[in-house]
C-alpha cells in the first residue's frame, strides 16, 4: 500500500504543516527496503483472505477499523489525507473473513486442549449456539430458544447477586455496550465490567477529578507541529502502530519527541511507515531522546522534572495563579523531597530529570501520551496525577499543541467507559450512586440498582469461592489476559453456567463445565444491521456501516441478545426495553449521555463528530466546580527490592493486544519465550544470549531465553500475557482496582542446559 500515497500530505488543521518532499536528514537507514515486514503484512493478507477477498476489501474500504483506537473509517481518516492502513488492521481482518468452523470439531474438546489461541481462532467462526453439560465430551448443537432458556433459567436462580457480565473490547461498538449494561441493570444489578478498566481507568479518574473531564483532551492533529511530544509507558510502534504515521508528519514538522520507559524501543527509536513511501523505504527516526528510568520511577522522574522546572523558572505563573488550585502544596511536597531520594527511586541521575525538564520547559506546546506502563500499577493513579501535575506546570493543555492523551489500545474501549458497561459507573461516566440511579431511573422507567458491582477481579474472586451462579463473557479469555492464570481457571471451573458469546473459539470455552457451558454465536462490527459506531481516543464518534458479505448461519448481535434476555427475565419491561435498530439505541444514547449528543445523526460512512470539539478545557475553562485544574500532591511509592531479586514488567510482541500473531517481534528480533536482559545483568550473571533461565516469585514460575536488550539495569522484561503467571492477583490499582501487571518482582536462575523451546526454529 505504500505507493498509494504521495510524499507529503496537505496541510489540515496543525500547529505547523509538514515539510514538503523528502526529509533524508530523518531517515533511518540511506539503503532502502532494510525493513521488508510492511510490504510482507500485505501480501500476507491478500493469502490469508483469498477465499474471500471482494468481502475483505469492502471491510477494509468502508468499514471503521477495529484495531486501535486511533479511528480511521475506510482507508482514510480526519488528521491525514491519503491511505492510512497499518499491519494490525490487516492482521485482524482474517476474523472477519473466516468462513464458519465444522462442528465436528467440537464434539470432542480433548483434541483440541494444548493449541495455541491463534491455532482454535483459525479453525473458523462460531457457527450456532452449542451447548456442553458437565461429563460430556463436547458441545452439541442447540437452538437460539433452548440456548437463552436455559440461560435464563439460571440467571433467575442467580440474580442480582451471584451473576456478573463481561464485555471485551474485540470490536464491540457504542450500541453493544450500552444496551448490555442497561439489560444487566434491568435485571437488578451492576455486576458488569469491560476491557476498558485494566487500561485507563485510572486515567479516567484523575483526569476527571484535575480537569472535570474524563478523555483525552486534544486531538491527533494537535501532535503534528507541536513543539514536544513525550510518551511515558507507551510504545506505540507496537500497540497503536497507526500513530506512528501521525509521528512521521510530525518530525516532518519540526516536532521533537521524548520517550520514558524502562526500554529503548526499537520502534520508537526508528520506524517504516508502510503507506509513506519515503518512510517505508528509508525508515524514519523517532525518538529524540530516552529517558531510561526504573519500572515504577516515573513518579520519582517527573518530580525530578518539577523541581527542575520550579528552579529554572520554566513554568507559565500566570496560569498557575489564575487558572490552577492547590499549587502550594504541591510545591511544598517537591521541596521536602531531596533529589537523593528522586534518584534513587527513578534511576536516573538529576541531571537527566533537568535534561527532561529542560525539553518540557523550553517547549511553548507539548502533548503527553501514556499508556500501561503508567495505569497497571498499584499507583496508577498516582502516575497519571504526576503527568497531569507536571503539564499543568506550562498550561499544557485546552490549546492548540497541547494536550494529555491516554491512548487506547483497542477501537471499543473508549465507548465501552462512556456508555456505562462499568461496575463503578453508568453511562457518561457517571459514579454509581443513589442520586444518579434515581436519574437513570426517571429516564429508562425501571428501578435502578444504586450500588457499584463487581469488578472483573472482584467476580473472579467470588467464583473461586464459589459463590458466582453464572459468568457471560463476550469475547475475551481471562485465563489470558488476568494473572494467576490456574487460579483463574479453577474460578472458571467452579461456575455452575458459563456463557461465552464470540465470534471464535477461546481456550476458556474447552474448561469442563461445572454444570453447563453455553457458546453463542455473535456478529462482528461488520455484520450488524443498520451500522454501528465506535469512539476513538480523541473522541471522535464514528459511524461504521453494515458491509454486504457472508455470514455465519446464525451469529446474532449481542445487543439484540441482550434485549431478548430481558424480555424473557422482566417480560413486564418489554415495552419500556426494546430497540428496532441500532439507530434506535443511538437515539436513546444522545438522551442519556449529553456528550453523545450527535449520534443519532450518524448513518452513513463518514458520519463523525468528535464530542468537545478539537480540544476540551479550551480557553482554560475547566468543568470542576471550581472552574480550575487541580495540582494534586502525590507522595513517591515505597517499593523496596529484595536483595537479588529483579524488577520485572510485562509487554507486548508481534500481537494486538492478548492475540498473539507472530512468535517472533520483528521491532526487537526477540521470540515470545524472551527474558529482556541488561548485558551488564546478564555478565555479572554469567549468562548469554540464549541460555534458559527461570523467573520466581511467590506467585509463579516462567521459564524463557536470554534475550540482551536496551533495557534499564536491575530491570527484566517478559512478554504478556505469558508473564501473567508472575503477577501477583492481589496487587491492584487503589481506586480503578486493576492489576499491576508493571509492577512484578522475581528471583531469577538459570535453567535446564538443555532445555527446549518450541517456538523457535
Amino acid at each position: 500500500m505504500a505507493w498509494l500515497n504521495p510524499f507529503w500530505s496537505s496541510p489540515k488543521a496543525y500547529v505547523r504543516p509538514p515539510k514538503r518532499g523528502l526529509a533524508p536528514e530523518l531517515w533511518a537507514s540511506r539503503i532502502p527496503f532494510t525493513h521488508l515486514e510492511n510490504f510482507y503484512e500485505v501480501f500476507r493478507a491478500l493469502w490469508e483472505n483469498r477465499d474471500n477477498l471482494p468481502y475483505a476489501w469492502r471491510i477494509l474500504k468502508d468499514g471503521v477499523c477495529d484495531g486501535c483506537a486511533l479511528g480511521t473509517s475506510g482507508l482514510e481518516d480526519w488528521t491525514l489525507h491519503g491511505v492510512h492502513l497499518c499491519n494490525v488492521r490487516l492482521r485482524l481482518l482474517r476474523l472477519n473473513t473466516l468462513p464458519p468452523l465444522d462442528p465436528k470439531v467440537l464434539e470432542d474438546v480433548e483434541a483440541l486442549k494444548g493449541r495455541k489461541s491463534r491455532e482454535l481462532r483459525r479453525l473458523g467462526r462460531l457457527p450456532y449456539p452449542m451447548l456442553r453439560r458437565k461429563g460430556e465430551r463436547g458441545f452439541r448443537r442447540v437452538s437460539w430458544d433452548e440456548a437463552l432458556g436455559l440461560a435464563a433459567e439460571y440467571l433467575r436462580r442467580h440474580l442480582p447477586e451471584g451473576a456478573f457480565f463481561y464485555l471485551t473490547s474485540r470490536g464491540v461498538p457504542n450500541e453493544t455496550y450500552y444496551v448490555v449494561q442497561k439489560a444487566v441493570r434491568a435485571l437488578g444489578c451492576n455486576h458488569v465490567d469491560n476491557a476498558a478498566r485494566i487500561c485507563h481507568s485510572p486515567s479516567t479518574v484523575v483526569l476527571k477529578e484535575a480537569l472535570g473531564v474524563a478523555a483525552t483532551t486534544c486531538s491527533y492533529t494537535d501532535l503534528i507541529g507541536t513543539d514536544l511530544v513525550v510518551f511515558l509507558g507507551s510504545n506505540v510502534a507496537n500497540n497503536q502502530p497507526v500513530m506512528m504515521k501521525y509521528l512521521y508528519h510530525a518530525k516532518k514538522a519540526g516536532t521533537k519527541v521524548a520517550v520514558v520507559n524502562p526500554y529503548r524501543e526499537p520502534g520508537m527509536e526508528r520506524y517504516f511507515v508502510p503507506s509513506d513511501l519515503e518512510s517505508a523505504l528509508f525508515g524514519t527516526r523517532i525518538a529524540d531522546r530516552f529517558f531510561q528510568i526504573l519500572p515504577g520511577g516515573d513518579i520519582a522522574f517527573l518530580h525530578g522534572a518539577a523541581k527542575w522546572m520550579l528552579e529554572e523558572g520554566w513554568v507559565d505563573p500566570g496560569f498557575i495563579r489564575a487558572h490552577t488550585a492547590g499549587f502550594e502544596e504541591y510545591k511544598a511536597l517537591l521541596e521536602a523531597i531531596p533529589f537523593a531520594e528522586l534518584e534513587k527511586a527513578a534511576g536516573v541521575s538529576r541531571e537527566e530529570m533537568r535534561a527532561f525538564a529542560e525539553m518540557v520547559g523550553r517547549a511553548e506546546r507539548a502533548v503527553f501520551v501514556w499508556g500501561m506502563g503508567i495505569t497497571q500499577h498499584t499507583h496508577g493513579e498516582d502516575n497519571v496525577r504526576a503527568i497531569v501535575n507536571l503539564a499543568l506546570l506550562k498550561g499544557f493543555v485546552g490549546r492548540e499543541g497541547c494536550g494529555l492523551m491516554p491512548i487506547r489500545g483497542h477501537s471499543g474501549v473508549q465507548g465501552g467507559a462512556e456508555m456505562g458497561a462499568y461496575a463503578t459507573a453508568f453511562p457518561g461516566g457517571l459514579p454509581v450512586n443513589p442520586g444518579n440511579a434515581r436519574r437513570l431511573a426517571e429516564l429508562w422507567g425501571f428501578p435502578v440498582p444504586d450500588r457499584p458491582g463487581l469488578t472483573t477481579p472482584e467476580a473472579l474472586d467470588r467464583a473461586l469461592e464459589g459463590k458466582l451462579g453464572v459468568l457471560w463473557a463476550i469475547g475475551g479469555d481471562f485465563r489470558e489476559v488476568m494473572p494467576d492464570p490456574e487460579a483463574v481457571e479453577e474460578a472458571l471451573r467452579r461456575v455452575p453456567l458459563r456463557v461465552h458469546q464470540d465470534i471464535v473459539l477461546s481456550s476458556q470455552m474447552l474448561l469442563e463445565p461445572r454444570e453447563c457451558v453455553l457458546l453463542l454465536p455473535a456478529t462482528t462490527r461488520y455484520e450488524v444491521p443498520g451500522g454501528v459506531t465506535e469512539t476513538s481516543t480523541e473522541r471522535r464518534v464514528i459511524f461504521s456501516p453494515e458491509i454486504p458479505g457472508p455470514r455465519p448461519p446464525e451469529a446474532r448481535p449481542e445487543w439484540e441478545v441482550f434485549q431478548e434476555l430481558v424480555h424473557r427475565l422482566r417480560p413486564e419491561l418489554k415495552d419500556r426495553f426494546r430497540f428496532a435498530s441500532t439507530a434506535e439505541v443511538r437515539e436513546e444514547i444522545a438522551r442519556v449521555i449529553p456528550l453523545y449528543e450527535g449520534i443519532q445523526r450518524l448513518k452513513a460512512k463518514g458520519d463523525q463528530f468528535q464530542y468537545g470539539g478539537r480540544r476540551l478545557c479550551e480557553g482554560w475553562r475547566f468543568p470542576t466546580p471550581d472552574g480550575k485544574a487541580h495540582f494534586r500532591p502525590v507522595p513517591l511509592p515505597q517499593k523496596e527490592v529484595p536483595e537479588g531479586a529483579f524488577r520485572v514488567v510485562t509487554r507486548r510482541g508481534k500481537q494486538f493486544n492478548s492475540i498473539v500473531h507472530e512468535d517472533q517481534d520483528p521491532l526487537t528480533g526477540a521470540f515470545r519465550d524472551a527474558v529482556y536482559m541488561n548485558p551488564k545483568d546478564a555478565a555479572r550473571l554469567g549468562l548469554k544470549p540464549g541460555d534458559p533461565v527461570v523467573l520466581e516469585n511467590a506467585f509463579g514460575r516462567y521459564a524463557g531465553r536470554v534475550y540482551l536488550a536496551e533495557v534499564k539495569e536491575g530491570t527484566l522484561e517478559v512478554h504478556w500475557p505469558e508473564g501473567n503467571v508472575l503477577v501477583d492477583p492481589k496487587a491492584r490499582s487503589p481506586l480503578a482496582h486493576i492489576p499491576a501487571y508493571k509492577e512484578i518482582l522475581a528471583h531469577l536462575r538459570r535453567g535446564e542446559a538443555e532445555a527446549p523451546s518450541p517456538l523457535r526454529p
